[in-house]
């Protein structure tokens, strides 16, 4: 499956009903709050720069499907528990990183660390503020894991129970992208990034998804360019932009006190037609891809 990349140019029929939802003649669907979390590592290679972690989703889900995607998922109203345990940044800075109120902030970031479990088996918590869990492939954790997945089990209680604190400190802020107004399914989805902790080892367990694999971010973004891996928009340049940096710790570095406001993609000239927008400072590296 071959998804076309930036700038798109935009069929005439999609024109008119992006025309349709700015006139008001049609109400766009109510987003879902989500989060995402693109996992990293430093590849056997310090030349192809770090490594993403990448999830195809099943063909047959009715979004993003056939899609390679980040780990992550819609906010679950048990993510905004006030007593969950804590360790790093408080909810208040969260939310003028991420730019909502604290509220959701929390549960934004105890939603990017559940979905991340739940989908790649890696968890970002530790018994303190100073540890992080080493190993999660017992059985035990796939219980919980699982658990987690089915609603039976919430995040406070599996933390709780286990005697772990959420180690906010280990994610970082990167972007945060809203749906086009014209797509039946939206969601307004902030993107983490996170530094897979030592120990720790990514497995396919998530049930959404056909195939896992780790790729360098360039590699991956060239791949989606030749058509071998599909991407939507917002996973491909936000690998465009990983891609540009030489190891893990320079993501990190980047997304230290990085703020986002959430971009959704309007209609823009392009030649003599029309495309979606992107960020701005993603304009360059979409040029220089598009370059004879």
């Amino acid at each position: 499956m071959r998804i076309p990349l930036p700038p798109v140019p935009l069929p005439e029929h999609l024109l008119d009903v992006a025309r349709e939802y700015d006139d008001g003649t049609r109400t766009p669907a109510q987003p879902r709050d989500a989060a995402t979390v693109v996992v990293l590592r430093d590849g056997a290679d310090p030349a192809t720069g770090p490594e993403v972690y990448l999830l195809r989703r099943q063909v047959s889900m009715d979004f993003a499907g056939g899609m390679a995607v980040f780990p992550g998922g819609g906010v679950d109203q048990r993510d905004f528990d006030a007593a969950v345990a804590w360790a790093g940044p408080d909810p208040a800075d969260w939310a003028r990183r991420l730019g909502t109120d604290t509220d959701l902030a929390r549960a934004l970031v105890c939603a990017a660390v559940r979905e991340t479990f739940e989908e790649s088996g890696v968890l970002l918590a530790g018994e303190s503020g100073d540890t992080v869990v080493a190993d999660t492939t017992g059985e035990d954790w796939e219980a919980d894991r699982e658990a987690l997945v089915s609603r039976e089990l919430a995040m406070t209680e599996f933390l709780n129970r286990r005697g772990l604190v959420l180690r906010t400190d280990l994610l970082g802020t990167w972007d945060a992208w809203l749906t086009p107004v014209f797509e039946p399914k939206r969601y307004r989805t902030w993107f983490f990034v996170a530094e897979l902790p030592a120990g720790q080892r990514t497995r396919d367990v998530s049930t959404e998804s056909s195939s896992v694999t780790w790729l360098p971010a360039r590699v991956a973004a060239d791949q989606a360019d030749g058509g071998d891996l599909a991407m939507l928009p917002p996973t491909y340049l936000t690998c465009l932009e990983v891609g540009t940096h030489a190891s893990t710790a320079e993501v990190l570095a980047a997304a230290e006190g990085r703020t986002v406001e959430m971009f959704t993609p309007s209609v823009e000239p392009l030649g003599e037609g029309w495309t979606l927008s992107m960020p701005d400072r993603l304009r360059p590296l979409v040029a220089e891809r598009r370059r004879p």
